[in-house]
């Protein structure tokens, strides 16, 4: 005698094979995903464990540089104000971005060292900002090995982006504004991205930056992408971010720029810096 099933049953019936086909696929596909992307991270993190990272040569070249005397006033920088009084390097960048009174605005690293060799060594703003980002596969330019030295005198320490005067506080919602702003032909912001926790493209993970979470970015900054072959900035990731939004491209050192930073800085607070790192 032949069985019948329920009609909720039968219904299903019809649509079981396809249906389990697709859901099948979706999930092999969902687990080679996870796979490759476990063992990207995996590889990633056995390359920063080995150390020997290609930056450290960038930072040796920072630290002469930052000694060296150059420009037309044939000085060096060593009395850089970074933020913590001149010539002090050590932790200065762990309190980068800030405001700083010389000039009325708030400025990262690569922005106050534009500052400093204006002013110490006489070089102009177009020559001091020239040519500030390596071809990908080139040679790091002075202002990229300069701020991989000063970021590795805070390696290991905390960070603390002070939030303390109106300008401050004013870069921080202005970079918020930013980071959640719609715009481009694809109508895309960078909450697209790194607003939600779990999320990645291909093999990259993408933090949220929204919450504490952003140190997991942003403490590992500046770094050495291996897709790059040569050191990278806060600065030149922030450009990479929106080229890929299909923004304009920003301006180097561009309020826009420093107020996205600062974002992600001061949700980092507390957390322990680590560069260079190893990127994908």
């Amino acid at each position: 005698m032949k069985q019948r099933l329920p009609k909720k049953m039968a219904a299903l019936a019809g649509i079981t094979l396809p249906v389990l086909l697709l859901v099948g696929a979706g999930a092999v596909q969902a687990q080679a995903a996870d796979s490759v992307s476990q063992e990207g991270n995996a590889y990633l993190q056995m390359m920063n464990e080995m150390g020997g990272n290609p930056a450290d040569f960038n930072i040796d070249d920072g630290k002469k540089l930052w000694s060296e005397k150059r420009g037309p006033k044939h000085a060096s920088l060593q009395q850089c104000d970074l933020g913590l009084g001149p010539g002090v390097v050590k932790g200065a960048y762990a309190q980068l971005p800030r405001y700083f009174p010389d000039t009325g605005r708030v400025q990262d690293l690569e922005s106050r060292l534009v500052t400093c060799m204006e002013t110490l060594q006489g070089f102009s703003a177009k020559e001091a900002d020239k040519a500030p980002f390596a071809k990908e596969g080139g040679n790091a330019s002075p202002l990229e090995n300069l701020a991989m030295y000063v970021a590795h005198e805070s390696k290991g320490m905390k960070i603390d982006i002070p939030q303390n005067n109106p300008q401050e506080k004013l870069a921080y919602e202005n970079g918020k504004k930013l980071f959640f702003y719609r715009a481009g032909p694809f109508s895309f912001s960078c909450a697209a991205c790194h607003s939600e926790s779990g999320k990645r493209i291909k093999i990259s993970a993408l933090p949220n930056l929204t919450n504490a979470e952003a140190a997991k970015s942003y403490a590992t900054w500046p770094a050495y992408p291996n897709s790059q072959g040569v050191a990278r900035t806060l600065e030149w990731r922030m450009l990479a971010c929106e080229r890929q939004q299909r923004w304009p491209a920003p301006k180097f050192t561009s309020n826009a720029v420093i107020d996205l930073i600062t974002y992600m800085g001061v949700n980092s607070n507390g957390a322990t810096l680590d560069t260079p790192t190893f990127k994908r």
